[in-house]
């Protein structure tokens, strides 16, 4: 009982510094701060436009550089793109063109170019160019540009070029450029560049370009070449693999790539050269440079005749 009376007596005393800011530097927003002792540091309410100390306002505009705790109730407006916010930043859903520490919002934290440093948004959060640092959104976390460092979004993380560090997304993650490091997606991972780290997927992992590292994925993995260990509930699929690939119904080769190392499914369709083992009900491959099938049926289309298909194992009879 008395735990909850002093539970509702914080929120009683939060709700009221919420009312005392709007009501104070709602009246001062587009003229002056209420500033003590100086114009430039201490104490703040309204909003100042450069300040170091213990800031209050309701809402920033036309903000330069603000250094210490600033506490806004709301967003800022549209005008505020230019401001550089360096160290604890409270509210709502408070944002700057810049801003650096830690940044705390209820509903969500914005940046308009860059966001470094721990931050926590209630719903979500984002930067416009750059985020770096611990990133914490309810529904998600986004960077325009590139983004580094732990993010989690209850929904997902992207951005818009290369994502590097520790990534888990409740549906998926992804990264128009580059993606590397460690990726958790509760439906895929995907990079339209490079893929470098540990994918797992509840669906599947992709790749624009290459694929390297260990891939574990529900259905299955693919793109152009894929290098490591990738393990597909489906299988996996690309023009060049070279490690070990583990599939439940597939591994296939594109036309004119090539296998190398391992693959093991129900069907390992190789539309090129395979170089090493393939272990399967039915083996598929054009020519083999020193691979062997090991399988039910084996198909090798170059080797001579009697020689294509052949029970139990296959090799390079050339």
């Amino acid at each position: 009982m008395r735990e909850t009376k002093r539970i509702s007596a914080y929120i009683r005393m939060a709700f009221e510094l919420f009312l005392v800011v709007g009501i104070v530097s709602g009246h001062v927003l587009f003229s002056q701060s209420l500033d003590i002792p100086s114009k430039k540091w201490g104490l703040s309410i309204g909003n100042s436009k450069e300040f170091t100390g213990l800031r209050f306002n309701f809402r920033d505009s036309r903000v330069r550089r603000i250094t210490g705790v600033n506490f806004t109730i709301w967003m800022p407006r549209q005008d505020n793109k230019d401001a550089v916010v360096r160290g604890l930043s409270l509210g709502l859903a408070p944002g700057g063109g810049e801003l650096q520490g830690i940044q705390l919002g209820l509903l969500g934290v914005s940046a308009d170019k860059s966001m470094t440093g721990l931050n926590i948004g209630g719903l979500g959060l984002g930067a416009g160019d750059y985020l770096t640092g611990i990133n914490i959104g309810g529904l998600g976390v986004g960077a325009g540009a590139d983004m580094t460092g732990l993010a989690i979004g209850g929904l997902g993380v992207g951005a818009g070029e290369n994502v590097t560090g520790l990534c888990i997304g409740g549906l998926g993650v992804g990264a128009g450029g580059n993606l590397k490091g460690l990726c958790i997606g509760g439906l895929g991972v995907g990079a339209g560049g490079d893929f470098t780290g540990i994918a797992v997927a509840g669906l599947g992992a992709g790749a624009g370009g290459r694929l390297t590292g260990i891939a574990v994925c529900g259905l299955g993995a693919g793109a152009s070449d894929m290098r490591g260990l990738v393990v597909g509930g489906l299988g996996a699929g690309g023009r060049h693999l070279k490690g070990v690939f583990l599939g439940g119904l597939m591994i296939r080769v594109e036309k004119g790539g090539r296998l190398s190392g391992l693959a093991a499914s129900s069907f390992n369709c190789v539309r090129g050269t395979l170089t090493g083992l393939a272990i399967g009900i039915v083996n598929y491959a054009w020519n083999l440079d020193k691979g062997i099938q090991i399988g039910l049926i084996n198909i090798v289309r170059d080797n001579p005749k009697g020689l294509k298909v052949l029970p139990v194992f296959n090799a390079d009879f050339k």
